[in-house]
């Protein structure tokens, strides 16, 4: 028998209502009955991206759009974690606003006049508390696996520079950055393939470090350089469609002309 579809489509109750009947054995959906949090991490992730691209492209209808899918792995993973009787989506609110109420108490208990730099380092101070409530003993040690790595790596950064594990000058990490650049070298010409993926990972994590100590996020910096990529090689398409002659009958002189043209564009 088919299901009713929820009454009230605004309500957030709907949404869990539909979750509910989704993942329901008898009638349900086959695909999402089948999942679980493991075979769907990789959408939260996805999801979150499509949330950014969005807001990049400036469009409310579809942040809206990519809000409420992101929104409905929120829903998901709480349904899968209440059928095992883990926890419900309302402890999911629930942890939340309570967290957020005890990390804001110049909001909701006494108004101190801080600024946003002392909200920061207040956060952090809050944040450090718990993870020595939680028995954690590296400062290291809830910063996410699952980023993407230079945003990780930009974190890791961050927080050994809390403790004074920290260059004294942005030049010196890009003093580190040649260092590095030569260690590739060095193991590219070795023709060690392993090795030659270590000293790319330590040029690449200098890169984001570097990018941290400039207040420059290295994620939307290489958004930033895919899209200038895109849009010069875009170009350099179009002046091979308009020769009549394809890509292979192009020396790569002549391509990186018409790179150079789309440079000065």
């Amino acid at each position: 028998m088919a299901k009713t579809p929820p009454s009230d489509p605004r309500s957030i109750g709907a949404l869990k209502e539909l979750m509910a009947a989704l993942r329901d054995p008898d009638g349900g959906c086959p695909w999402d009955v089948e999942q679980d949090h493991r075979s769907i991490a990789r959408y939260c992730i996805e999801e979150a991206y499509e949330v950014v691209d969005a807001i990049e492209r400036g469009s409310d209808e579809e942040l809206r759009s990519e809000l409420g899918d992101l929104l409905l792995q929120v829903v998901f993973h709480s349904q899968m974690a209440e059928e095992r009787g883990a926890f419900t989506f309302d402890d999911v609110v629930e942890g939340i606003v309570t967290k957020m109420v005890s990390r804001h108490p110049h909001v909701f208990e006494q108004a101190d006049g801080r600024d946003a730099d002392g909200q920061t380092a207040a956060w952090e101070e809050m944040k450090e508390r718990e993870r020595k409530e939680r028995g954690e003993t590296s400062i290291l040690a809830d910063v996410p696996r699952g980023l993407p790595a230079l945003t990780r790596a930009e974190k890791l950064s961050k927080r050994a520079a809390r403790v004074g594990f920290e260059w004294p000058e942005a030049v010196h990490i890009i003093d580190k950055m040649e260092e590095e650049l030569g260690e590739l070298r060095e193991a590219l010409a070795s023709g060690d393939m392993q090795h030659t993926e270590e000293e790319l990972g330590d040029l690449l994590f200098s890169a984001a470090n570097l990018g941290r100590r400039l207040g420059i996020d290295t994620e939307t910096a290489g958004r930033k350089a895919n899209e200038k990529f895109e849009k010069r090689f875009s170009h350099v398409e179009g002046e091979v469609d308009r020769s009549g002659r394809g890509f292979d009958q192009h020396t790569l002189d002549e391509l990186e002309g018409y790179w150079t043209e789309a440079k000065e564009l």
